[in-house]
């Protein structure tokens, strides 16, 4: 995918969009130009304050639940003892909808920014561990004995071994895990709240009725998660190179 198609796909909603809202023809859906208009102009206001937050909450959680996941992933991964311990655990919590934990995680740790972060952390590790996980399984044991042969201990298998042929599995598991993590950001940002782009959302459209400020937030929103796509699509094209070779 290339950056044209990207501004032709681009081109095409925002076409589509006008188009809608010249046959609906309602305040609830303003035109594109209208939105983007007010989209400038809030960010110079309180929109990029929420815009932060929510960044800073959804990274957070990124970024701790790969500190967490993706050793672990290896260490299970490179151990059939650990593997047949830990594997029906994560069998049975896998397919369970995080989005049920919310009302939980908010009661045991109240309504700040941990419990927030908490939440993406637990979206992002199951998905992170399984891949990681099944990647560093998956190795073959000839180039493992191999190394061994040659003096390698398990701290230089992690290292040189699992740990970058794991790499592309953590940042797939990031990337098909981004729009979950934003939707259940906006889902925790909807209550007990006055910072996040959930909160401004919600805030602007059900409670002022100022619908091009609510599709702002919309489009905020949506930039949050292309970015981290893409951030996560350019540190795959950085470190895991030899994917991209002809």
């Amino acid at each position: 995918m290339t950056r044209h198609d990207i501004l032709l796909a681009a081109g095409a909603i925002f076409l589509l969009w006008q188009f809608t809202a010249m046959i609906v023809d309602m305040p609830i859906l303003p035109t594109p130009i209208a939105v983007i208009i007010v989209f400038f102009k809030e960010l110079q206001n309180e929109l990029f304050i929420h815009f932060a937050v929510s960044l800073w909450r959804v990274t957070a959680g990124m970024l701790l639940s790969v500190l967490v996941a993706a050793p672990a992933g290896l260490v299970i991964g490179g151990s059939k003892r650990l593997n047949r311990i830990f594997s029906p655990i994560i069998y049975l919590l896998y397919p369970i909808p995080k989005v049920v934990f919310v009302p939980v995680v908010i009661l045991f740790l109240g309504i700040g920014d941990t419990s927030k972060i908490i939440i993406m952390f637990l979206i992002l590790f199951f998905q992170i561990i399984v891949l990681v996980r099944d990647q560093a399984s998956g190795i073959a044991p000839q180039l493992i004995q191999s190394l061994q042969s040659l003096g390698a201990g398990r701290r230089a298998l992690f290292r040189f071994v699992y740990l970058p042929a794991s790499l592309p599995s953590i940042l797939t598991a990031l990337r098909q895990s981004i729009g979950t993590a934003v939707a259940v950001l906006y889902i925790t940002e909807l209550s007990a709240t006055k910072y996040g782009l959930g909160y401004y959302i919600y805030y602007k459209g059900s409670t002022l009725l100022d619908y091009p400020s609510m599709y702002a937030g919309v489009i905020a929103m949506s930039v949050l998660g292309l970015g981290m796509y893409f951030t996560v699509d350019w540190l795959e094209r950085k470190w895991c190179q030899w994917k991209f070779v002809n």
